[in-house]
Parts: structure tokens; sequence; C-alpha cells
């Protein structure tokens, strides 16, 4: 098949159609991106940060236009949309502002005269990225390798096409040389002729389990370097001290926020016997409250983004009731237009069943009731997943001591849903991925670390 079409979610209605790129038309793409690096990476940061600081007031500017492109083609709630790209505005303004920092060398006292570590750009980096947050993820990555001095070559998922291509658009407009930052439209099958180009000298991918483990093969074949950030079944761990109406809120925020097609969703909620039976009561009273319906009119679901996404969901939800869960709300496919799926709550979850075991990417949340506090720290960690996960409990010392030392997860939170932050390193450990992206140490995962040795 050389082409595809992009469907409106929401609707069901084709948005537009697409040709994929030949290997040829791929292989000039590299080679103009390789010629746009090598000029590029000679620019000062004064100006890199000036180009930066131009896209980030173009993003801005056009949040409301840009914020309904996302909406159209993968259905969450407009408002969430827009917000998404102020985030965006906010990390080009975060690397632009932080990069000559990061990249002052650092002197380091040895034998020589002189010895220090540079910070050099290595090339093209490579990502691939999903739908779930079309801009932010792209961003996340393209931002900080663009103030390094890298370039970037971007596959976006098939059903955000035009949020990649508008990406392109906005890196040109803002005054980027052409052809620094290209967004291709490639076939699965084309993805190893990219990773094995020898301009490219880096790979990043933020999508399933799966398709982590054959870019990591691919990559590791051809020796490039790989950052992966995977999929997440995030433990909320409600302990017996915990402020319940706080954890509810949290616990809510975290599930409902992008119809729940997050990986750091609040996936499980992990509870102790003490308090599960007023969790739970608060807990469904809240989601009652949560419906579906036009994003375009801000409800608190949108739809799914795709047709087979829902029916992995509603699939995971049946199996596990099946297996023992009680289903207190939700759990049906809606009649009519629209991959639209609605808030449901699971209780009496355990281990074995999909909904503990597997990454639920849809607006179904969680209850597990744990016999002990110890027991819920064990719940949390029986997972091959390791991205985000959260301690609620009044004990701010205790909290810390779980979150820091015991939770298996890239990034703990206390008494707050997981979300990310330009500030702070975000990735994985386990099957959730390796590697980092934001903050200091994301800036660093493409660049090549050079040790400087002077003798006089």
């Amino acid at each position: 098949m050389n082409s595809f079409s992009t469907v409106n979610p929401s609707t069901e209605e084709e948005i537009a159609s697409y040709q994929y790129q030949s290997d040829n038309e791929l292989s000039e793409h590299i080679k103009k991106t390789q010629a746009a690096f090598l000029e590029w990476r000679q620019t000062t940061l004064y100006h890199r940060k000036s180009k930066m600081l131009v896209l980030a007031e173009l993003l801005k500017n056009e949040k409301e236009s840009l914020g309904h492109l996302i909406t159209t083609e993968m259905g969450k709630p407009l408002n969430q949309s827009i917000a998404e790209i102020e985030k965006c505005a906010w990390v080009c303004e975060y690397f632009a502002e932080k990069a000559a920092h990061f990249l002052t060398p650092q002197n380091i006292k040895t034998d020589a005269s002189e010895s220090y570590i540079s910070y050099q750009p290595t090339g093209i980096i490579f990502a691939i990225m999903p739908w779930n947050f079309p801009f932010w993820q792209v961003f996340r990555f393209l931002s900080p390798n663009l103030m390094a001095g890298n370039a970037g070559i971007l596959k976006h998922a098939p059903n955000t096409t035009a949020c990649g291509l508008k990406i392109q658009e906005l890196v040109e407009s803002a005054g980027f040389p052409l052809n620094l930052f290209n967004t291709i439209i490639i076939d699965i099958p084309q993805v190893e002729n990219v990773i094995s180009n020898r301009y490219i000298s880096g790979v990043t991918l933020t999508g399933s389990t799966n398709a982590g483990k054959l870019v990591a093969e691919i990559a590791g074949k051809h020796l490039k370097k790989s950052v992966l950030e995977l999929g997440g079944s995030d433990p909320y761990i409600i302990l017996d001290d915990a402020d319940i109406d706080l954890a509810v809120k949290a616990c809510v925020a975290g599930r409902v926020l992008n119809s729940g097609q997050s990986c750091i969703a609040a996936k499980r909620f992990i509870v102790t016997k003490k308090n599960v039976k007023e969790f739970t009561e608060i807990l469904t009273q809240h989601l009652k409250t949560k419906q579906f319906g036009d994003p375009l009119k801000n409800p608190d679901l949108g739809s799914l983004a795709r047709k087979d996404l829902r029916e992995t969901v509603h699939s995971q939800v049946k199996k596990s009731v099946d297996m023992g869960a009680t289903c207190v709300l939700g759990g049906y496919v809606p009649e009519g237009k629209g991959f639209f799926y609605p808030m449901t709550l699971l209780t009496n979850v355990s281990p074995g069943m999909p909904a503990f075991e597997e990454e639920i990417f849809g607006p179904v949340a969680v209850v597990i009731e744990a016999k002990s506090e110890e027991e819920a720290i064990e719940l949390a960690n029986q997972t091959d997943y390791g991205l985000g996960g959260v301690v609620f409990s009044r004990d701010i010392k205790k909290a810390r001591y779980i979150a820091e030392t015991r939770l298996e997860v890239g990034s703990a939170f206390v008494n707050a849903f997981v979300k990310s932050d330009p500030r702070l390193p975000f990735g994985g450990i386990k099957k959730s991925g390796y590697g980092r992206e934001l903050a200091q140490q994301g800036f660093y995962e493409f660049l090549n670390i050079k040790t400087i040795y002077i003798d006089k």
C-alpha cells in the first residue's frame, strides 16, 4: 500500500490522504538535513536562542488553530489541545534559556595542564513519535536538540501526519535553516532504512513497549544511540493516613486527562483495606460526572484516537470482568459515530487480569485493594512497567522514603498526579524504556560528551 488516509476520530470522516515517500526520496531528505546540520552546528548559541524564542512566540500566537488541528486529528478536548501548544512554547523557552549553561565546558583537575569536558552535537536525531500528544512529544525532543546544534528528522504517527507537517512548517517559519528539521512520511518497513543511514546519529522513540523492542534491536544492530519512552501502568498508592479527598481528585485528574490516553496516566489505584470503601465511594461520585462528547466543545472526555484502540480498551475491560473484576461504571461501546468510550471504573481487580497486568490506554480507572501498606508497595511494583508512580500520605517523611527508595519507577510523585515538566528529567525503567528526555539529563542524551586533555 503506497498511501493512507487520516480520519477524524470524533466524526469518522476522512480528513486527508497521503503518499508514502520512496526510499530514494527519503535518502535525499536525509542528505539535505545533513547539509543543514553541518552549517547549523557552527552557529552561535545566541543565534540558536533567537530562532527558538521566535518559534515559541509562533506557537503562542497560533495556539487556537494548532489546538484545533490536534483535536481534529486525534480527538482530545480542544482546551487540552491548546494547553499542549502552550507547553510546547514553554519547553522552547526553557531550552533557549538553559542551553548556554548546559553547554558550558566543565573543567576537571587532572595531571594535564588543562583538561575539561566539552559537549558537542552529533548529527541528525531520528524521532519516531506517537499521536497522543502530537506536538508535545515532538517538541520535547526538538527544542533541546536544535539548541545543542543537532538536526532532526521526524516520523510521526500516521493518524497525526498533518501535525507533523505543521511542526516542520513552524520550524521553518521561525527562521531555522531549511531541512534542519524534516518530517518524513514513511511506512514501518522503511524505518530501518533511516536508522541505518550513515548520517543518522541517534534515534528517539515514544510509543509502545513492542515498538521500543523493535527500534532498540535495529539501533543496536547499527550501533546507534537510542532513547526509548514506552508504556506505563502507573500505580497510585493510597496509604492508611492519606487525605482521601486529595487522593481522589489527583487520581481522577491523572486518569481523565487526554481521555486516559497517556503513558503516565493514573492506571492502577492501589488502596489499603482501611480506605478502600471510602475511596471507592468518593471516586465513583467524581467519575460519574465525567462525560464524553464533541471534543471541540470541551467535554471531560474526547474520543479515542482510532477504532482499533477503542476495541483494545473494551476487550481489556471485558476480559477483566470475565476474570472477576466488577464494572461499577461504563464498560460499553456507545452507539453512533466517533470512537468514544465512557468513563469506566473497575473494582475487585487483582493480579493476572488485563486491568492489572496491561496498560489500558483509555478512560478506565482501576481499584485494587491491598491488605496493608507493605502489600500496596509490593502490588505497585508487581508490573513489567516502571514509568511513574504516586504515594498519597499525610506523613511526608514516610511518603518521601517510599517514593525515593521503594517505587520502581523513573518519576515518583507524592500527593500529586504524575506529569512531565521541562525542568525535570523524564523517562522510565524496566519495560517502560531507558534514557531521559527534558532537563539537563535529557539535553545530554544525543551529545558527544568529549574529553579534552592538553599538556603544555
